[in-house]
């Protein structure tokens, strides 16, 4: 699994952990849901970081929280 679509995963497994849909996640956010299903999907390669936080500002929790999991530890190699 690459880092994308590890965050990708990360922010679904949030939003069911807390029972949200996506569309939540954007209100709460303070993001457009165009914005949030491009870092889901194909369309967004590389998820920015303002975003991210925004995100984790909505769901109350810190980017370390957010980067604390399982899904982050076997990264591939992003340098290819």
């Amino acid at each position: 699994m690459n880092t994308k679509e590890a965050v990708a995963k990360r922010i679904l497994n949030l939003c069911d952990e807390r029972n949200i849909a996506v569309n939540a996640l954007a209100s709460v956010s303070g993001i457009s849901p165009s914005t949030i299903y491009s870092m889901l999907n194909e369309k967004s390669k590389n998820p920015g970081v303002v975003s991210l936080k925004k995100i984790c500002d909505g769901l109350e929790i810190s980017i370390r929280d957010f980067f604390n999991d399982d899904l982050f530890d076997d990264l591939e190699q992003e340098i290819k």
